[in-house]
C-alpha cells in the first residue's frame, strides 16, 4: 500500500489529491502487465473501461490517418495517466491507438471511481479538460480527433470540392494563335477543333495577352456588323486568368467568380500551362454545390430574387460547418454571394443611370473588405474616383453620390443593412476623388487621434470591388510611401486600440458574462476583435498589404515577425472562434427563427467547447502581450 501512494504522489494530477483520498485511491487499484508490442486500445473505437497509471515501460501511442500512417506520435511513460480526456470528453473512446513497450506494467482505475474524482476535485478534472482544449488548437490533431462522416451528408458540402485539387480536374488543351492571325480564320480554327475558346498570343509568340469566345465573335463581331478580315487582336478579351494546378477546386470557382472570368488556365509550377477548364464545366463536376447557386444569383433579375438568395445563404453556411468545412472556407462562400450581389447591383444602376463621366473604383472595408463576414453583416463601403478638371468635378461628384446612394438603398433592401457608422459610399464623407482620398490617408497618419486612428483602421482593410483597380493600385503606393515615414505616435494608438479588450477570463480561470435578457453571454465578435486589430497592427508596421486576417499572418511569419508556434495558435483561435460565430448566427435563423447577433452562452456550450474557449482566451492575452513588448517606446 505504502509503494502505491508513494507513486501516486508521482503521477499528474493525483498528485492534487488530499492524502487521505490517495489512500482510498490505492486500494483501488489493479495491477495490469501488457506483452510487448501488445496494441492495447485502438483510436475511436475501443471503449475505455477506466484509466491507466504508468508504473514500468509506457505507451506509444498515435493516430491511423486514412492511408493507415502514424500520425502525431506520443510516448506516455512512467508515472503518467492515460484515459483521462478518452474517458471524459470522447464517449469513454480511445482517442488513440495505444501500442505497450516491452516490460509494461500499469495500474488500473475503474472509469466510476475515475469520474467520481473529476466529481469531486475540480483541479483534478480541469487537468484533463485543459490538456484536451489545449490539443484542438492543432489543427492536425482536431482533424485527426474528428475527421468528420466520410459519406456527403446533404446536397450542398460534397468533400470532392474541398479536398481535391485542379491536377486531378480533365483539362482542355490550350489551343492559341498570334494576335495578327485574321478573325475569320481564328473562328475557322475553332470550328475545327470544337474549342469555344482560343487563346491569343503577344508579339513575342509566347505570352498568352488574352482570349476569345464564341460570345466574343458573335457580340463584338457578328453582332456588331465588325469587319471578320482584322487581326483578332482587335476583338479579344483580356485579361486572362490563371490559377496554379495545386490550389483546390473551390479556389479555382472562387476566383472565377470574383473575376467574372468564363475560361480559366491552369499553370503547373514547374512546366507551363496544363491547360484550361470553363467555369461551366467545372460546376457541372460539382453536383449541388454551393457554387452553383451563386452561379443562381448571378442570373437573378429581380431586387426580389437577390434578396431571396440571400435569405438562402444561413442554411448554406450551416450545412457547410456541419459538414467539417473550414470556416475560413465558409468566410469566403459568403463574402463571394455577397460581392455577386454587389456586383448585380452597381451594374443594374450603372445601366439605368447611363456610364459615369469618370473612372472609379467601388470598394469595400471592415469584415467585408478583410473577407470574414459573418451572417449579421451590415454595408461598409465607399467610392474613390480619378481627379477631374475643376469644370467638372460638381458633375462627377453628383453623379457619384446619386449612383452610390441608389446602390446603398437597393443593398439595404435586399438585407445587407445600412451601416450605423455611416462607414457608406452614399455618405459624402467617403465619395470622393483619388486626390482627396489621399488627404484623408495623410491626415489620418500625421493628425493622430482615437477617431482618426479608427478610420484608418476601418480604410486599411480596404478590397477591390468594381470599377479601375489602377486607381487602388496608385493609393496603395502613396500609402506605401507614407508608412515609411516615421509614425509613432499613430502607432502608439493603433497598438492601443488593440489592448482595449481584454480576454474574458477571471483569475480563477473562469469565463467572465454579462447579462443580455435572462441569459449570462460573451460577445464573439469582441473576442476576435484583438486578434484582427493586432494582427492588422503588425501588419501595419511591416507594410504589409493583404487584407484578409489569415493572408496577413502568412505574411507575417514569412518575414519572421511570429513564430510558427505563434502563427498556429492565433490562426487556429481565431478560425475556431469564427466557426463558433457563423454557427451560431446560422442556428439563430435557420432554427430559432431570429435575428442573428454575436452572443454566447458559454453555459450551452461542451466541456470540451469550454475549455477550447479558456485556451484561446490565454492566447490572445500572450498575444496582447507581444503588443506591449514590441510597442513598449509607444505605448510607455
Amino acid at each position: 500500500m505504502d509503494n502505491r501512494l508513494a507513486f501516486l504522489r508521482t503521477v499528474e494530477p493525483f498528485n492534487l489529491l488530499p492524502p487521505e483520498v490517495l489512500e482510498e485511491v490505492a486500494a483501488l487499484l489493479q495491477e495490469v502487465t501488457h506483452a510487448r508490442e501488445a496494441v492495447i486500445y485502438h483510436q475511436g473505437e475501443t471503449k475505455l473501461r477506466g484509466v491507466d497509471l504508468i508504473i514500468e515501460g509506457g505507451y506509444d501511442t498515435f493516430f491511423f490517418d486514412s492511408q493507415q500512417a502514424r500520425r502525431l506520435p506520443e510516448f506516455y511513460g512512467p508515472s503518467t495517466c492515460y484515459g483521462g480526456v478518452s474517458v471524459l470528453l470522447n464517449k469513454k473512446r480511445s482517442l488513440r491507438t495505444v501500442q505497450a513497450r516491452a516490460g509494461t506494467r500499469v495500474y488500473f482505475l475503474h472509469r466510476n471511481d475515475f469520474r467520481s474524482l473529476c466529481l469531486g476535485y475540480d483541479a483534478f478534472f480541469q487537468h484533463f479538460t485543459t490538456r484536451y482544449g489545449h490539443l484542438m488548437l492543432d489543427e492536425e490533431y482536431a482533424q485527426l480527433v474528428h475527421p468528420g462522416p466520410q459519406a456527403p451528408q446533404n446536397f450542398i458540402a460534397a468533400d470532392e470540392l474541398y479536398s481535391r485539387r485542379m491536377a486531378a480536374v480533365e483539362l482542355r488543351e490550350v489551343l492559341a494563335c498570334p494576335g495578327s492571325t485574321p478573325t475569320h480564320e481564328v473562328a475557322r480554327l475553332m470550328a475545327k477543333s470544337r474549342s469555344s475558346c482560343y487563346f491569343v498570343l503577344g508579339d513575342d509568340g509566347q505570352q498568352i495577352i488574352g482570349y476569345v469566345t464564341d460570345i466574343t465573335l458573335r457580340d463584338k463581331v457578328v453582332a456588331s456588323l465588325g469587319d471578320a478580315r482584322l487581326p483578332i487582336s482587335t476583338y479579344l478579351d483580356s485579361p486572362t486568368r490563371a490559377v496554379s494546378s495545386e490550389a483546390f477546386v473551390y479556389e479555382a470557382l472562387l476566383l472565377m467568380f470574383r473575376t467574372k472570368t468564363r475560361y480559366l488556365l491552369v499553370e503547373s509550377p514547374s512546366s507551363g500551362y496544363r491547360g484550361f477548364i470553363s467555369r461551366n464545366k467545372l460546376l457541372a463536376e460539382q453536383a449541388q454545390s454551393p457554387f452553383l447557386f451563386i452561379q443562381g444569383v448571378k442570373q437573378a433579375v429581380s431586387l426580389r430574387e437577390l434578396r431571396r438568395n440571400w435569405q438562402k445563404v444561413p442554411d448554406i453556411v450551416f450545412q457547410l460547418l456541419d459538414r467539417g468545412v473550414k470556416p475560413e472556407i465558409v468566410n469566403q462562400v459568403i463574402t463571394t454571394v455577397a460581392d455577386t450581389i454587389a456586383l448585380k447591383v452597381i451594374e443594374d444602376v450603372i445601366r439605368e443611370l447611363g456610364p459615369p463621366p469618370a473612372k472609379f473604383v467601388f470598394i469595400v472595408l471592415g469584415s467585408e473588405g478583410r473577407q470574414e463576414q459573418t451572417l449579421l453583416t451590415d454595408q461598409d463601403n465607399a467610392i474613390i474616383y480619378e481627379d477631374k478638371a475643376n469644370e467638372h468635378r460638381e458633375e462627377v461628384r453628383d453623379y457619384f453620390l446619386g449612383f452610390s446612394t441608389e446602390v446603398s438603398d437597393r443593398l439595404n433592401e435586399i438585407g445587407f443593412s445600412f451601416c450605423e457608422g455611416g462607414f457608406m459610399a452614399k455618405n459624402p464623407k467617403w465619395t470622393h476623388s483619388l486626390s482627396h482620398w489621399k488627404r484623408n490617408y495623410t491626415e489620418w497618419l500625421h493628425e493622430s487621434n482615437p477617431e482618426n486612428v479608427m478610420r484608418f483602421a476601418a480604410f486599411f482593410d480596404i478590397r477591390f470591388l468594381y470599377g479601375e483597380a489602377a486607381i487602388l493600385d496608385e493609393l496603395r503606393d502613396f500609402l506605401d510611401t507614407e508608412l515609411q515615414k516615421p509614425l509613432d505616435r499613430f502607432l502608439h494608438y493603433m497598438a492601443t486600440n488593440a489592448l482595449q479588450y481584454e480576454p474574458p477570463l477571471t483569475f480563477f480561470n473562469n469565463i467572465r458574462t454579462f447579462a443580455v435578457g435572462d441569459q449570462q453571454v460573451v460577445n464573439l465578435k469582441k473576442i476576435m476583435s484583438p486578434i484582427v486589430d493586432a494582427v492588422r497592427v503588425f501588419a501595419l508596421k511591416n507594410r504589409v498589404f493583404a487584407t484578409n486576417t489569415g493572408q496577413r499572418l502568412v505574411a507575417l511569419r514569412q518575414l519572421g515577425v511570429f513564430t510558427e508556434k505563434e502563427y498556429q495558435e492565433l490562426l487556429q483561435s481565431y478560425y475556431y472562434l469564427m466557426g463558433m460565430r457563423l454557427k451560431k448566427q446560422a442556428a439563430q435563423m435557420m432554427q430559432d427563427k431570429l435575428p442573428p447577433d454575436n452572443y454566447l452562452d458559454p453555459k450551452k456550450l461542451t466541456k470540451v467547447e469550454r475549455v477550447t474557449l479558456k485556451e484561446i482566451f490565454k492566447v490572445i492575452a500572450d498575444f496582447q502581450l507581444k503588443i506591449k513588448v514590441n510597442f513598449a517606446k509607444m505605448l510607455s
